[in-house]
């Protein structure tokens, strides 16, 4: 077999290639954009709109269920990098739109006056450029009159900057820049416009025949003597196809770009279409924090530095006091858990009493078993076994099986014969055994092996009687 096509060194170059550009992926900005609470059709197909803006670090797909909460999402964006929020909401009155920045704030809070859908500007324009290769790269940034306003403007200006990557003008990639962001500021009205334009780049100097030849785009030339008629005065083309170019949209390209005459070092003019969509916003408060913390500043509501001093100390104390209150708190854990052990110990030692107590004074010296009463108890466990043997044998034992066992003579008999029945008591008549034969009915001859199964069960059978 062949080797394979890349060799070592470059498999070892493609994967630091790909840890690098993952590297940089994961240090620019990224957003999650969505609607909350009973926002509507239009202001959800908005929430939809503005995360195309934000392509493509930002979630396409994101859902939101009811049942989610914003810390739900604040914990699930933390591993995932995400570094804003673009939420919108709608109340009776108003649509909101809420700016956070993660993980600590702060949060500007937007109020919208004005709102068009992309549908809605791109059914008003007679052209319109938008294709998929535009939202391959995050859009181009442009703010407008955000000068010396105060401190809330340039907060405002600062959160805007850090929604998308910055930009090193030395190495940026114009072919990378297909769309644009505008947002302009008016300090009269204290209002925020919001516009998307897609970016197109044309080549300047030609006349209107040789950029639509250069656009494969052939013009009926049955009128015309000679090429040089369309290529010098543009015959036979109307007036609106012209485009409206000068001094505030022409430039000299720094490096070629992508287009149909677009050289380097040539003049190009660079075309703005408006692809959606619109905003017309409004700044209504900042707070501290992650949708909640002090307000640091409000557009209708203005306190003096009275009032502001009195909740400072107002919320100084709230914290004192809940501080009070954990020490408090731990402090009850403690004494509980001491508590705790000392009930612990002390059961331990009364179960120990209780067991001595049973089991005698553990701390007495046994003194042992003396040798008198050793040898009564094998005596007497030598006459237990010796009587076992008698009742399951039905014979005496031998002298050297229980040595010390007491023994026990049956009276004398005939040799070789086992005496049956018991003794005769004194003054009883004494009738002879009966003739051998075959036993009467409801009687049973007992053997060996009848004793001991009868042993077995528990209870011994009874011997016969002898008849009066």
């Amino acid at each position: 077999m062949g080797q394979s096509g890349r060799s070592r060194h470059q498999k070892r170059a493609r994967a630091q290639a790909q840890l690098r550009n993952l590297e940089a992926y994961a240090a620019q900005p990224h957003s999650f954009v969505f609607a909350r609470g009973r926002a509507g059709r239009g202001v959800r197909q908005l929430s939809l709109d503005l995360r195309r803006v934000m392509e493509p670090l930002t979630a396409t797909r994101l859902q939101i269920r009811k049942k989610n909460t914003l810390k739900d999402c604040v914990a699930v964006a933390g591993p995932l990098g995400v570094t804003h929020f673009l939420i919108l909401s709608k109340t009776e009155t108003n649509i909101y739109f809420k700016l956070m920045r993660l993980p600590g704030g702060p949060t500007l809070t937007f109020r919208i006056n004005k709102y068009t859908l992309v549908r809605d500007v791109i059914s008003s324009l007679r052209r319109h450029r938008m294709h998929e290769q535009q939202f391959a790269h995050p859009p181009l940034l442009v703010l407008n009159s955000f000068g010396p306003h105060g401190m809330h403007v340039k907060l405002m200006a600062t959160m805007f900057q850090n929604l998308f990557p910055s930009i090193n003008v030395h190495k940026v990639n114009l072919n990378a820049i297909k769309r644009c962001l505008l947002i302009n500021y008016n300090p009269d009205s204290q209002e925020l416009d919001f516009r998307h334009y897609s970016i197109k780049v044309v080549p300047v100097g030609a006349s209107r025949g040789m950029k639509k030849l250069l656009q494969e785009k052939f013009p009926n030339m049955s009128r015309l003597q000679d090429i040089s008629e369309l290529l010098a005065t543009g015959a036979g083309l109307s007036e609106s196809e012209a485009e409206p170019d000068g001094e505030h949209n022409i430039t000299e390209l720094p490096q070629a770009v992508a287009g149909r005459g677009n050289m380097r070092a040539q003049q190009s003019a660079v075309r703005l279409t408006e692809i959606g969509p619109r905003m017309t916003l409004q700044l209504i408060k900042i707070q501290e924090g992650v949708g909640e913390g002090n307000v640091l500043f409000h557009s209708f509501v203005h306190k003096t530095e009275e009032e502001l001093q009195a909740i400072l100390a107002a919320k100084e104390e709230k914290l004192r006091l809940k501080a009070q209150r954990q020490d408090q708190q731990a402090q009850n854990i403690q004494r509980k858990r001491e508590q705790r052990e000392a009930h612990k110990k002390k059961s331990l030692a009364g179960m120990k009493r209780a067991r001595a107590g049973a089991d005698g004074d553990s701390d007495a010296e046994d003194p042992g078993v003396t040798p008198e009463t050793e040898g009564a108890g094998q005596q007497e466990e030598e006459e237990d076994e010796a009587e076992y043997f008698r009742q399951a044998v039905g014979e005496e034992p031998d002298e050297d099986m229980f040595p010390k066992a007491a023994k026990r003579r049956r009276p004398a008999g005939p040799p070789g014969k086992k005496q049956r029945g018991k003794e005769r008591r004194p003054g009883t008549d004494y009738r002879p055994p009966k003739a051998k034969g075959r036993p009467q009915r409801g009687q049973a001859k007992l053997g060996r092996r009848g004793a001991a199964w009868d042993r077995r069960r528990g209870q011994a059978r009874p011997p016969k009687k002898a008849g009066c």
